[in-house]
């Protein structure tokens, strides 16, 4: 099956003097002296069958290229991330390689330009990255002497395997030919060759979605390296043909110095010189480590070439031993839209209706459940001419092959429905007409006119779809945005399952395939490996869109979904299969519970998502700081004083939680944005207004940092610090105050030294006494979201101590037009002991009872220990606004002088 190779010679560069004639004699030489190189597939258009049927061969599991069963060489583990080295943050082959990452859902560690040095590769000993990616091979071989050694280290004791790329030189292909070694590798390349008619190597290990037996047919591009080598670690995955290089020849290297090969003399002299160059060589090749233990894989070109796409994650998959991977199963749904609306002369005939039966009884044939869903608007039903007026009577007539799901009555968007009577009236037409009309909408699915109301969410949409049709599952494109499309993902709201979806190339308005925008050529590269092929390539879950117009004129839909199918089933071997919207769902959140809860972004960031947001909401009624915490470091002081200024409004009282809302990290974030919004009152048009919120336990919340800045990723972040000892005592009397039987059970020192057998209790306010005040790791989570230039820090002690210095400066950096003097607001109250406002008549209105409580000095024990415990945390804290250029609070400075 595998041919005898031949041997690599060394050519010196110092040929290219040669010219035009130089340049052909290196690609003779390099592809026809006798010996020994990489393995390749037989070359053959005779074995290779290309025709369609080839596609119908049985699917076959390919036991060696199941990657789970790969031995690994390593017994050390690693974490399931990819470290990817980038030449810049812009670069189009690293966008292409982020793409497929992000699509997949593999978590990636970037490193952008010249590679100084390497990011910790190793924590708690275990490896960080399974898998390390160059976009270019020059990164990888450039890297310093020391930088190799550690790296290649690093994948020989974690065996770790390597991708490179050696994407097409700058210089233009016919002007620059040039053989080189890689590196100190027992491997040579030339660059910069015109190639056609890839094959695949059926016995590589590295296949696992990619399906061989067919040959890629015709040019694959320019630019291409190709691989040669006597070591036996290295193996062809791809190969190609050079292709006829005699029509650029004939130019200058047959006009010849050295002789005259294409003279009408002897003409059959040109073809016997490129005879033996017309056989397969290596476009992407494997490294099984036996050189120096590291396994790699080697592209010769950039993931351009839709197949190489397919094999980068089958490369991903092979060198991570199949822990970065997903099952080969796909599933597809494909929904209608806007069954009956469409304007005359573009729905569907009766002839056109019996093809989508016919088409969907062919496709259950290859895809197991295929079945489409149709999503009706009963109010436009005949409202075309009579051929499609016959048409929609022959739909009802053939309604029981499909699964029917509601749209809207007349198509209206959910959104401009201001409460859920009206929406739920709008809802009972559409219900009546499935009951008329004996259609099946057993499915609990459903699909909103322009997603509107489904993100950015519309409460009454929601209510409704629960009231009037049970529904159990929707889908959108627009969550968390339309773009990139990458990032779609799914959420869960009121009960009802949003899974994402997605396009097709195809719209409302293409009808024809002629009037395609950028032409059919354009359609098709969509389809044969371009974006909607990735889709299911990268996509587990995929719910297409399509519309009512697209199945009637040109057909359009079917032509792209046969199409798509057949490739898909030519190409890979991914399962592809059908199941209920409902089975989707649950499947989908079983594999993803992560994304359960829904993460809330700014409506009005994205136009897409203002356009489809009801016109009652205004992001005016969003908050432009937020004082985060943490918890008893002076932040009911601070919104009191606050409160003074007549620009700054914050957030009216909750019933439950006074002053604070507490969205941001509490089950009040399943409420939805409206709930949040219904805190803050609509500021004055054209004033200076700031709206504002304190919840001190966002501080130290997990998710709180990630939540709040994808709603308001411009607000200012405001903090406030104290000695943590000291606010960890002040939370300790906080809760004897408040009768918490374990504080009165327990002394402070106790809660503080507890160990890890004490009760449940005792470490829960251990917790809540601790953790909070070891500062630096809580604001590195801020500053992951957030820039310095929007997190604000501030000074407790010295806010308590005198605050109208520090009122002033937090005014500042707020941004505040209107600066209030405190000084003639605020004032000490000796007999308080705490400054507090200056009322009516110079009366002085100051804080309840809470605020100021005297309580014990903590033990010298106690404040020896927790000195202790947080010295590494205040110094962390140093360095992180020394950092940011902030001032070092006293306490703090003193607390590292000490």
């Amino acid at each position: 099956m595998w041919p005898k190779c031949r041997k690599l010679i060394s050519l010196k560069k110092g040929a290219k003097f040669l010219g035009g004639v130089g340049i052909i004699l290196l690609i003779y030489f390099y592809f026809s002296q006798d010996g020994q190189y990489i393995e390749i597939p037989k070359s053959s258009s005779d074995s290779l069958q290309n025709d369609d049927d080839s596609c119908d061969r049985p699917f076959v599991d390919n036991s060696p290229a199941i990657h789970s069963r790969l031995q690994s060489g390593s017994s050390l583990k690693t974490r399931q991330h990819i470290l990817l080295f980038l030449a810049d943050q812009y670069s189009r082959d690293g966008k292409a390689i982020r793409y497929m990452l992000e699509a997949a859902r593999m978590k990636y560690h970037p490193q952008y330009g010249t590679v100084k040095s390497l990011p910790s590769l190793i924590d708690d000993e275990k490896g960080r990255f399974m898998v390390i990616i160059f976009e270019t091979a020059e990164i990888y071989l450039k890297l310093s002497k020391w930088n190799r050694e550690i790296l290649d280290k690093y994948c020989v004791k974690y065996d770790v395997g390597v991708i490179l790329f050696i994407p097409p030189s700058k210089k233009k292909p016919q002007e620059y030919v040039e053989i080189q070694r890689f590196g100190n590798f027992p491997l040579s390349y030339t660059a910069n060759l015109d190639m056609k008619d890839a094959v695949i190597n059926p016995e590589s290990k590295v296949l696992r979605i990619t399906r061989p037996g067919k040959q890629v047919d015709g040019s694959i591009g320019k630019g291409w390296s190709v691989f040669k080598s006597n070591h036996s670690t290295y193996e062809a995955v791809v190969s190609g043909f050079l292709s006829d290089p005699t029509t650029a020849g004939r130019s200058k290297f047959f006009a010849g110095q050295l002789m005259d090969l294409n003279s009408e003399s002897n003409p059959s002299e040109s073809r016997k010189v490129f005879k033996k160059a017309k056989t397969a060589h290596p476009i992407m090749i494997v490294d099984n480590g036996k050189h120096d233990k590291i396994r790699r894989v080697i592209y010769g070109n950039n993931l351009g070439f839709w197949l190489f796409k397919i094999l980068f994650m089958d490369a991903v998959s092979f060198l991570s031993k199949g822990k970065l991977s997903h099952p080969l199963n796909r599933y597809i749904q494909v929904d209608i839209d806007d069954i009956f609306v469409s304007v005359e002369g573009t729905r569907m005939t009766k002839d056109d209706v019996m093809k989508l039966v016919e088409f969907q009884s062919d496709m259950q044939s290859k895809v197991p459940g295929f079945n489409f869903l149709i999503g009706y608007s009963g109010k436009f039903f005949s409202h075309g001419n009579e051929a499609e007026n016959l048409g929609d009577r022959t739909f009802l007539e053939q309604s029981h092959r499909f699964q029917w799901f509601p749209h809207m009555w007349s198509h209206m968007q959910a959104h401009l429905f201001g409460n859920s009577s009206y929406l739920c009236d709008y809802m009972e037409p559409n219900r009546k007409f499935a009951v008329r009309h004996k259609l099946n909408v057993s499915s609990r699915y459903a699909v909103a006119p322009h997603h509107a109301g489904v993100y950015p969410v519309h409460e009454p949409l929601y209510d409704c779809w629960k009231k009037v049709w049970d529904v159990d599952v929707t889908s959108t494109e627009e969550y968390p945005n339309l773009r990139p499309d990458q990032n779609r993902r799914g959420f869960i709201y009121r009960g009802i399952k949003v899974l994402p979806r997605q396009t097709c190339g195809l719209f409302t308005h293409t009808n024809y395939l002629e009037k395609y925008p950028g032409g059919p050529d354009k359609l098709d590269s969509l389809i044969n490996g371009g974006q909607l092929f990735l889709t299911v390539l990268l996509n587990k879950y995929n719910i297409y869109m399509t519309h009512f117009s697209n199945y009637g004129n040109d057909r359009l839909a079917l032509y792209v979904f046969e199409k798509l199918i057949k490739f898909v089933q030519c190409w890979t071997n991914l399962r592809l299969s059908q199941i209920p919207p409902a089975d989707m769902a649950r499947k989908y959140f079983e594999e993803y519970p992560q994304e359960e809860t829904p993460i809330w972004t700014d409506p009005c960031a994205d136009p897409r998502h203002l356009e489809i947001w009801s016109k009652d909401k205004s992001c005016e009624r969003l908050p432009k700081f937020v004082i985060v915490g943490p918890q008893k470091t002076g932040t009911t002081a601070l919104h009191w004083f606050l409160q003074m200024h007549p620009d700054l409004k914050p957030s009216r009282p909750s019933p439950r939680t006074f002053e604070e809302i507490q969205f941001f990290n509490t089950p009040n974030y399943l409420k939805g944005l409206d709930w949040y919004m219904d805190f803050f009152l609509f500021p004055e048009t054209g004033g200076d207004t700031l709206l504002y919120e304190k919840s001190a336990n966002y501080f130290s919340s997990p998710v709180a940092p990630h939540r709040l800045h994808a709603l308001l990723p411009h607000s200012r972040v405001v903090i406030l610090l104290i000695d943590p000892a000291k606010r960890a005592y002040s939370w300790y009397q906080h809760m004897v105050s408040h009768d918490d039987p374990t504080a009165l059970n327990f002394s402070f020192h106790d809660i503080v030294k507890a160990g890890i057998r004490s009760s449940p209790a005792v470490l829960a306010l251990q917790a809540r006494c601790l953790l909070p005040g070891r500062y630096a790791e809580h604001i590195e989570k801020w500053l992951e979201y957030f820039p310095p230039s929007q997190v604000i820090i501030e000074d407790g002690e010295l806010l308590a101590k005198n605050p109208i210095p520090v009122l002033e400066r937090l005014q500042i950096s707020l941004g505040v037009k209107n600066i209030l003097n405190y000084s003639q607001h605020v004032q000490y109250n000796a007999k308080k002991g705490f400054y507090c406002k200056i009322g009516n008549s110079n009366k002085l209105d100051c804080l309840g009872k809470g605020k100021g409580r005297e309580y014990p000095d903590m033990s010298e024990r106690s404040r020896v220990y927790l000195k202790a415990y947080y010295k590494e945390s205040n110094e962390k804290l140093a360095n992180i606004l020394k950092r940011m250029k902030r001032r070092f609070p006293d306490w703090l400075q003193e607390s590292i002088d000490a």
